[in-house]
């Protein structure tokens, strides 16, 4: 096999495999201070509980996202070396920040989220949780910067020796497309952790456990999932989408399957995208709405993968279109479920409504496949750049890496990760079965044993 594929195998492996945990720990962040928030302004210790509970969670989703992530800095220098010696003045600094800043502040306030509540005031312990929010939010915003400079190069130069070295920090963080990508991502972060805390709360009112909590759960998972629902679609889906089509077309047309170029282009719903034939087999299409979102009016033309050389397509381009699709599709499906969940929560029928408990339940890992399509629509979209415009991704590897040894520590770590995945699962497993009481004497199991 070509190393360079390997390289690429390998990095979308890890990297796949790591954005697992931190999506629910940005999300859970911002969940936990709005619970910690109502249990200090009403003094109710029912909210504190619920903290409390999440907070482990958010622990130990911490810890597995630290140790995915740490192998992913290894790998710029033992897989994509010449990118990392090109682009290192660049990418080097955002990342240094992610590491020292942001990481830093997460993991410190999180041993006093965790361990300090009757060490320290009730506003101290408010502000470790709010710390906590703060810190992984700017990890991610830090993260996300270096991304958007790959996707969106600014405020840079090139030195005579082909390194990349930056002319202005504070336009490298306030990128356009930072901003933007930034909001889209943090409104998927928050989806996931609303519908993991909202399928929580359903199982535990469908078991008929620990009603109280369940309660709490679906009301705040619901209602944070329909809000940032409705942001991850407009305006944060729809202004990134234009961005895109502004300064990547080409990679526009391939999500949408556009191959030529049409003056009232359609959205292609459903289909089939044949590369070779230049065409979308079967498709289910909506006249002129792609012209539409892009330009605001339904007669605009929109440029189709014609219009560019071949060998500046995304590559894979088929796994781009389904990715790009799986993740529209189930963004849709995701605001209709919490729309009509939140209809029922108003009317007082959520509760007991077990017909949309079990969609509920069920559907808390689809946030993780949207967010990981959206995530491998982003980075297929860039091919076959690693710097768009600027290098191709077949000039930043490591040559003298071989594909048998890439493969070699591809199945190594896939092999760590399958222990390491069961591991997770029954630390998870345990802390939703114990359930938020954290007082023995108080659980339902002590009391029959009573």
């Amino acid at each position: 096999m070509d190393a360079l594929v390997m390289h690429r195998l390998h990095f979308a492996f890890t990297v796949t495999y790591h954005y697992l945990f931190p999506q629910l720990t940005m999300g859970l962040a911002l969940l936990i201070l709005v619970l910690k928030t109502i249990a200090v302004r009403r003094d109710d210790e029912r909210y504190h509980k619920a903290a409390r509970f999440w907070g482990k969670i958010f622990g130990i989703n911490f810890v597995m996202g630290v140790v995915t992530g740490i192998p992913m800095e290894f790998q710029f220098g033992t897989n994509w070396s010449q990118f990392a010696r090109l682009t290192g003045g660049v990418i080097g600094q955002p990342l240094a920040m992610e590491g020292v800043f942001s990481f830093f502040i997460e993991s410190a306030f999180l041993g006093l989220l965790l361990y300090g509540e009757k060490r320290v005031s009730k506003w101290m312990h408010w502000f470790s949780a709010f710390m906590v929010f703060f810190g992984s939010w700017l990890s991610g915003f830090f993260i996300i910067a270096t991304d958007a400079w790959m996707q969106h190069p600014v405020a840079y130069r090139i030195l005579a020796n082909g390194q990349f070295e930056v002319t202005s920090f504070w336009a490298l963080l306030l990128n356009p497309w930072a901003l933007l990508q930034y909001a889209h991502n943090m409104c998927g972060a928050v989806v996931t952790a609303s519908f993991v805390m909202a399928a929580v709360g359903a199982f535990y009112l469908l078991e008929n456990r620990f009603e109280e909590y369940g309660r709490i759960f679906l009301r705040l998972g619901v209602t944070a999932g329909l809000l940032s629902c409705i942001a991850m679609i407009f305006p944060t889906g729809d202004l990134h989408g234009k961005y895109v089509a502004r300064h990547q077309p080409a990679s526009m047309a391939a999500m949408e399957g556009l191959f030529h170029s049409e003056k009232g282009a359609n959205v292609v719903l459903m289909g089939q995208p044949d590369y070779e034939a230049g065409k979308v087999d079967n498709p289910i299409v909506v006249n002129d709405l792609l012209s539409f979102l892009i330009y605001g009016t339904t007669r605009a033309e929109v440029q189709g993968l014609d219009q560019f050389p071949r060998d500046q397509w995304p590559t894979t381009l088929p796994l781009l279109f389904y990715a790009y699709h799986i993740m529209a599709g189930l963004g849709t499906y995701f605001a209709l479920l919490m729309l009509v969940s939140a209809l029922l929560l108003w009317r007082g029928k959520l509760y007991t409504s077990r017909w949309i408990l079990w969609p509920l339940l069920l559907s808390f890992p689809l946030p993780y496949i949207a967010n990981t399509a959206g995530w491998m629509t982003a980075e297929i979209g860039r091919q076959p750049w690693v710097v768009y415009g600027l290098m191709r991704t077949a000039d930043g590897f490591s040559k003298y890496v071989s594909a048998s040894n890439s493969l070699f520590t591809l199945l190594g770590f896939m092999g760590l990760y399958s222990v390491i995945s069961v591991l997770f699962l029954i630390l998870v497993y345990k802390e939703i079965a114990h359930g938020p009481q954290q007082d023995a004497a108080t659980t339902p199991e002590t009391l029959t044993v009573g």
